[in-house]
């Protein structure tokens, strides 16, 4: 077994397995994709840590990968079935992409970062993942061309409601994420029944904002 594989069964026994994620497809989505692939050259070394890693180079706005125990409660908890068609917002290099391919019948992953897009359609290329589609898009945009979604999965925080993001999900969607609305920030799901939209907190959760989903500062003397 190669380091990276022991890291990976590392990070999903003692990090993802440990913070109550028990959902078989989950862990073997977890256990199969390659996370160092989403990690550039000179980090692959952290890509298992139990850290919000770091993958901007030199752009705008700094964009992470969460925290693998994260990333596997909000896949838990958005029940994403195999006829599901997802989006994934503020994918970064790619990696939450790519485990959400792993569970959907089509994911729209969509990056603020053109570079990064760049890099996450790359990444998700050689991995043969033919199901996943990723575009250039602000995180407040999301893709209203291949909407209404059964799931929308954020790869970071919000601190304002995301209501363009919210008018894609189809009916009986749902919305998984951390919101930063409010202290303490919380993991939540929102679904969508009637038109109307139910919020309910998972977890106390913590996680990058993603840009454009900051609260706008306050005016100081």
């Amino acid at each position: 077994m190669s380091g990276f594989s022991t890291a990976r069964l590392k990070m999903v026994d003692g990090q993802v397995r440990t913070s109550d994620v028990t959902d078989r497809r989950v862990l073997d989505a977890m256990l199969t994709v390659p996370r160092e692939t989403f990690v550039p050259a000179g980090r692959q070394a952290l890509a298992y840590l139990d850290i919000d890693l770091d993958v901007s180079e030199g752009g705008a706005a700094k964009r992470f990968l969460i925290k693998p125990q994260l990333t596997g409660k909000l896949l838990q908890a958005a029940e994403i079935g195999e006829g599901d068609n997802v989006l994934v917002v503020g994918c970064a290099t790619g990696y939450l992409a790519a485990l959400t391919a792993k569970l959907a019948r089509q994911v729209t992953a969509t990056e603020c970062d053109s570079d990064l897009a760049a890099k996450a359609k790359d990444a998700l290329a050689a991995l043969g993942l033919g199901n996943v589609t990723c575009k250039a898009a602000a995180c407040t945009e999301g893709d209203p061309s291949a909407a209404p979604y059964d799931v929308i999965i954020l790869n970071g925080a919000a601190e304002v409601t995301p209501e363009a993001l919210l008018g894609q999900l189809k009916e009986g969607g749902r919305l998984v994420g951390v919101s930063a609305e409010s202290r303490p920030p919380r993991a939540v799901i929102v679904t969508r029944t009637h038109g109307e939209f139910g919020h309910r907190t998972l977890f106390d959760a913590a996680a990058p904002v993603l840009p454009g989903l900051a609260r706008a500062g306050a005016f100081v003397f």
